[in-house]
């Protein structure tokens, strides 16, 4: 049985420390149980007390601390930090490398992890620029036919971007038919496999109004032609939508939404169902989830961060196990 979960703490420069406490604070003790922390002891220890919370810490070695509840078990990761809350750079991109890697090697090691939650990280941080989490635990698990896919789950419905961190003026240079239907096949393959439901799809279109489906644009050319080769596959496929009144009502009538860049489809989302989504990758070797929002530099210190997201990021994995 699958009875760990594996929770990267993430940048430290952040509102993670308070998130991790008041999820910890939340939660069941028989979900405390499950909870492995990949962190560095010292750091977290000092910003949990300058912050005035109270957990009680545990520096373990392994894996095997089932029984656990009354304390956060921490796998460290040994680096030396001289200030709870001033950092330099490469040590944070160090921190953070030496941090997924570690979550990535256990989660493929040990086949009683259910899966990994990593609290949210600053992309500079990651190494290439405009990497996120889903595409850099995607190398590791050698994925490089773009079959990754970064889902953002809540309640009944969730979303999905072709393209993930890109800037927009590139976003039409990327999107094409081989594209679009390895992503869309990798969401239907790993929706049933995760989920036990063949999903509806809905496809949005890239331009305003879909380009009136004019014969040289991007939907004519690109996305219908995909549609039609993924219903050819079974595959329940749909569109494309307009993208500016999808979210009015007809969302309801699917289990995903695939939009053609980033904000396209997590604006509306996040304004309907605000700190309730989480992010999962699909398409790795294990589950991956995070909470859907960012480091919040701003709010540190302030007590004011919402640790819904990284709770039902815990909840969802835990579903699954």
């Amino acid at each position: 049985m699958k009875n760990k979960i594996l929770i990267v703490s993430g940048d430290p420069e952040s509102i993670n420390s308070e998130i991790i406490f008041k999820a910890w604070k939340k939660i069941p003790n028989s979900l405390r149980r499950k909870i492995y922390l990949i962190s560095n002891f010292n750091l977290l220890d000092s910003q949990l007390k300058k912050l005035g919370y109270k957990i009680k810490l545990l520096k373990i070695n392994n894996l095997n601390s089932n029984n656990i509840s009354d304390k956060l078990k921490i796998i460290n990761v040994n680096l030396s930090f001289r200030d709870p809350f001033k950092f330099n750079t490469k040590i944070l991109k160090k921190y953070i490398s030496k941090s997924l890697n570690l979550a990535h090697e256990m989660a493929i090691k040990d086949k009683k992890i259910a899966g990994i939650i990593n609290c949210p990280i600053r992309k500079d941080l990651l190494g290439k620029k405009g990497l996120g989490v889903t595409e850099y635990l995607a190398s590791k698990c050698f994925v490089n036919d773009n079959s990754e896919v970064m889902l953002i789950k809540a309640n009944n419905l969730s979303v999905s971007p072709l393209t993930t961190h890109v800037k927009l003026k590139d976003v039409a240079k990327i999107i094409n038919k081989k594209l679009i239907l390895t992503k869309i096949k990798s969401i239907n393959y790993n929706f049933k496999k995760i989920f036990k439901k063949k999903p509806k799809i809905a496809i949005l279109g890239l331009n305003p109004h879909n380009s009136e489906l004019r014969k040289n644009s991007d939907e004519s050319k690109k996305i219908i032609p995909a549609i039609k080769l993924l219903k050819k596959s079974n595959i329940k496929v749909y569109g494309p939508y307009v993208a500016d009144t999808i979210f009015i009502n007809d969302y309801k009538n699917f289990d995903v939404i695939v939009g053609m860049y980033h904000d396209q489809v997590l604006a509306p989302f996040k304004a309907l169902y605000k700190f309730n989504a989480i992010n999962v990758t699909l398409g790795l070797k294990y589950l991956r989830a995070s909470p859907d929002h960012g480091v919040a530099k701003n709010l540190i210190g302030k007590n004011k961060a919402h640790a819904t997201s990284l709770i039902e990021s815990i909840k969802f994995i835990n579903s699954l196990s």
